[in-house]
């Protein structure tokens, strides 16, 4: 396992990529929670708080497409570092302007999420050009998903651990400068600075005219609500049960099933059809879902979220497989955009669901609605399967300008303009 992720790491500016695109998500990891620490500390309400932070998350689901699209069409340095700064700089205005007045508050709160820049997407789009093998390549989305849940572990409790040392202010500041530290030593890179994304024919729907690219994001809509509910339940689960520090154990025992699941998944190749196998691996992360409803003691319930965990980072990994391979050309951070933002809005369908569920029925009935979800995320991947799947002869070549083997003649208003 430890060689094929060293062999990956040694290749010649992957671990660059790999860590400044990850130190470039930190503000975005964890603007959630920078947010309602800083609103509380600003004297703010919780309503107003949790209302800022979804604001951000809104601006940054509707962004992170627009920008992956510039990205295909101009590059990545002239969007990204630009992105990043305008990012930074608008925290920047809310951390010292505050919660009044409000216009302004919540106009750089949403100005801040908008340009959140779509590392990402940009990240996937330039393995291809760093390693030079297709098995590299799957092999580097899995780390990659496990990378993230690494971050999204670490984020939050860096904000934590800068605000109680300094303020929540000083962590806002922080960590947004990081952010564009992160996506500075990416996009200085030599392959960021000479990808190109190829030939794209023109339409005003982009990545969205693949429909196995469609397909692919109704399934991880409900992927997303699965993972949302979860964290609602269990707060509901943790208040019977130990309060804040059991809630905390069971979403690091969520993350830990994820990275031994990314982990291992990532360490062997595959074979067989990505369609097929997505299929199998929803499945199995619906049924291990299931066993969270017999909501047993606070030690063997973060064993429970273990498991349930384990086939979240694989799901993700095998996911990222088929966008390649259904993006239109010339649509490829586009495309893995798309696919993050189907996925936080899906969790944040899946929080705003389930509260009103565990409001009615309690812990049990909001622990339902993850394999609920993921059972229909797997009756939406059986229904396209033969849409997601590939023709033989189609497979991805993974030494290329971008991961995009769909090259057949693609719908367009008019022949030779550009999206």
């Amino acid at each position: 396992m430890a060689t094929g992720y060293l062999e990956i790491l040694r290749a010649r500016h992957a671990t660059r990529l790999l860590v400044g695109t990850l130190v470039g998500r930190l503000p975005n990891a964890t603007a959630a929670i920078a947010i309602v620490l800083f609103v509380r500390a600003e004297g703010g309400t919780y309503s107003l708080a949790g209302a800022l932070a979804a604001v951000y998350g809104v601006a940054n689901a509707v962004g992170q497409p627009v920008l992956g699209r510039l990205v295909d069409l101009r590059g990545q340095p002239r969007v990204q570092l630009p992105a990043a700064v305008l990012s930074a700089l608008a925290m920047a205005v809310f951390a010292f302007v505050g919660t009044e007045p409000a216009v302004v508050a919540w106009g750089a709160v949403a100005a801040a999420g908008l340009f959140t820049p779509p590392l990402e997407g940009g990240l996937r789009a330039l393995w291809s050009s760093v390693l030079h093998k297709e098995g590299q390549v799957h092999r580097a989305y899995a780390m990659d998903a496990v990378a993230q849940e690494v971050m999204f572990t670490v984020g939050p409790l860096l904000v934590t651990v800068c605000a109680s040392l300094w303020s929540a202010q000083v962590a806002l500041l922080v960590l947004n400068v990081v952010g564009v530290l992160g996506a500075l030593s990416v996009v200085v890179s030599p392959p960021s600075r000479a990808w190109r994304s190829a030939p794209r024919e023109a339409h005003w729907l982009g990545a969205l005219r693949s429909p196995g690219l469609l397909a692919l994001l109704g399934a991880f809509l409900f992927v997303g609500i699965a993972l949302g509910s979860i964290t609602v339940a269990a707060v509901s689960y943790a208040d019977e049960h130990g309060g804040d520090r059991v809630y905390g154990w069971l979403m690091a025992g969520l993350g830990l099933g994820a990275l031994i699941g990314g982990a291992v998944y990532g360490a062997r190749q595959w074979s067989g059809e990505p369609a097929r196998r997505l299929q199998a691996l929803v499945a199995l992360l619906a049924v291990c879902y299931l066993p969270l409803v017999l909501m047993p003691g606070a030690v063997a319930m973060t064993l429970l979220t273990v498991v349930a965990g384990l086939f979240l980072a694989p799901v993700i990994a095998c996911a990222f497989v088929l966008v390649d391979r259904h993006a239109p050309r010339g649509t490829v951070t586009e495309a893995f955009s798309w696919l993050v933002t189907t996925f936080t809005v899906g969790a944040s369908v899946g929080t705003g669901l389930t509260g009103p569920v565990v409001e009615a029925g309690g812990a049990l009935w909001g622990f339902v609605v993850p394999g609920v979800a993921g059972g229909v995320s797997l009756l939406v991947l059986i229904a396209t399967g033969r849409v997601l799947a590939v023709p033989a002869g189609r497979a991805v070549v993974a030494a290329r300008s971008e991961n995009d083997p769909n090259r057949a003649v693609e719908p367009r208003f008019s022949s030779g303009d550009r999206a």
